[in-house]
């Protein structure tokens, strides 16, 4: 909706370029419902009137995630077969302005390719009603205009011969499938320009993939011990706790006893009160001893 076509331009090589505006709705639950689009059809001065048109399409969707991220380029290319037959060839490509890490790039080249099929499909249901209505406008014709427009269709025979130039048959190479020497010629010529960069087809995305899963797995593991030595902390000082809690109310049962009468009950106690503190000293070291490890490791 709202579609704005700006006027075609001409470019000082030879082609035309001109900016198209529209909105378009969308269904993924993590972006808006609509989305503003910028897109900017160049149509390459190889294309011939009635014969053959080659635009690509440069793709910029505003006010979704990581938007400048990425812009897609479509090739559309149109191609005469017959008197009342033409071929649309449609390649395209995804395109990085800047790099993102393994997550967000499967995130995006999954919600590009799941727009894309939705796109086309829209686009081949249209094409499709568009043949059908002019099938029938064809039909409903009599039979003297059929004639008279054949017969002027037949006069005007067209030569394909120069439809075979050099710089065509370039152009017409899908943008998804160059050759190796394209491929080769774009690893050299690494520029400023994103038109010029190519990622090489011997490093996929599923090696940087792999790479990240190996980093995310060692900060699971480093946190799921992290979590486990908290763990182990929390244990020790409510053990420190308890043992205080213990050792103040055994203190307090002591008091409320009957006091010894001899000196040999006198010394008895002395001496059971001795051990009791000398086994309460130990086991307050070793926890001690324990908690400061525990604090080491987990600083």
């Amino acid at each position: 909706s709202d579609i704005i076509f700006h006027p075609w331009k001409k470019e000082e090589n030879g082609n035309q370029t001109r900016v198209i505006l529209y909105t378009i709705t969308l269904t993924n639950p993590l972006a808006p419902k609509t989305a503003t689009v910028t897109e900017t059809q160049t149509m390459y001065k190889a294309s011939q009137e009635s014969e053959c048109y080659v635009i690509d399409a440069e793709v910029l969707t505003h006010d979704v995630p990581y938007h400048d991220y990425f812009y897609t380029i479509n090739r559309y290319t149109l191609t005469r077969v017959a008197r009342n037959k033409s071929r649309l060839r449609v390649s395209t490509e995804l395109r990085y302005r800047k790099q993102p890490w393994g997550l967000v790039k499967s995130f995006i080249e999954k919600n590009f390719w799941s727009g894309l099929e939705d796109y086309f499909r829209h686009l081949e249901s249209e094409l499709t009603k568009t043949e059908s209505t002019y099938l029938a406008e064809v039909h409903r014709q009599s039979p003297k205009e059929k004639v008279s427009k054949q017969s002027t269709v037949r006069r005007r025979k067209r030569a394909h011969a120069h439809l075979r130039v050099p710089h065509l048959e370039e152009v017409l190479s899908p943008v998804t499938t160059p050759t190796d020497e394209e491929v080769a010629h774009r690893i050299k010529h690494v520029a400023g320009s994103t038109q010029t960069r190519h990622i090489p087809e011997e490093s996929p995305s599923g090696f940087h993939l792999q790479s990240v899963s190996k980093l995310l797995l060692v900060i699971s593991f480093v946190l799921v011990l992290l979590v486990i030595l908290n763990m182990m902390l929390f244990y020790k000082l409510w053990m420190l706790e308890y043992t205080t809690q213990t050792l103040t109310a055994w203190q307090g049962l002591r008091l409320q006893e009957r006091l010894p009468q001899s000196q040999t009950e006198w010394a008895q106690l002395l001496e059971s009160q001795q051990k009791y503190h000398d086994s309460e000293l130990q086991k307050w070291r070793e926890i001690i001893k324990s908690s400061v490890m525990l604090l080491d490791q987990v600083r």
